[in-house]
């Protein structure tokens, strides 16, 4: 397998994930601030033009963050990553989701590129408390669903991913405080030799 990812953006989950698994896997970094995500050499491995993407064995691809960890989950049942019953396996999917197209992309996407919702750059300020706000709101939404759980279903799953680079990014890029449960939380998850793996690799650490 092999994972095109950004250092620090949001395929840090899936690398997160990679490790996790413990199988052979490559990194292809992309550089997004050269624009090379735009460029033919990419854009013939995933038209939208994003990472991450997961390049597979027999040269297929999958795409979008909750697609691949829904995938790598599946494919590799003894990491125990998604839950075995079908109501529990939803609910990692509804968070999952929820991280993803509301917190990331509504939220994150407008504090670091605030740009491609306004215009006018005086209105940048106004478009990154967007951001922070859905962040914000997104963390008091899933404050009792973790509550006082060491992972937000009980048992270190795909969920995990996704919560990764949030709070990583909230704690690294935002003047946002956590709720208490999350800030115990990240710090539970860079305890563990896949995330130290993960930021060495990254050139994080």
């Amino acid at each position: 397998m092999k994972l095109y990812y950004a250092p620090g953006a949001c395929p840090m989950g899936i690398h997160l994930l990679l490790e996790e698994i413990g199988k052979p896997y490559e990194l292809a970094k992309v550089d997004l601030m050269s624009g090379a995500q735009l460029k033919p050499e990419f854009t013939g491995i995933n038209p939208k033009a994003k990472v991450p993407v997961l390049e597979l064995e027999d040269g297929s691809t999958v795409t979008e963050f909750p697609a691949i960890a829904f995938y790598l989950a599946r494919m590799n049942p003894e990491a125990k990553l998604l839950p075995t019953d079908i109501r529990g396996e939803a609910k990692a999917l509804e968070l999952l989701d929820y991280m993803i197209a509301t917190m990331h992309m509504r939220g994150f996407t407008r504090i670091n590129r605030p740009g491609a919702f306004a215009f006018d750059e005086a209105d940048y300020d106004k478009v990154r408390a967007v951001g922070l706000d859905f962040v914000q709101k997104g963390f008091a939404l899933l404050e009792p669903e973790l509550g006082d759980k060491e992972y937000i279903l009980g048992e270190f799953s795909i969920v995990e991913s996704a919560l990764f680079f949030l709070e990583y990014w909230t704690r690294t890029r935002t003047k946002l405080v956590m709720p208490a449960n999350f800030d115990a939380h990240l710090d539970r998850l860079l305890a563990r030799p896949s995330a130290q793996k993960v930021l060495r690799d990254e050139g994080l650490a």
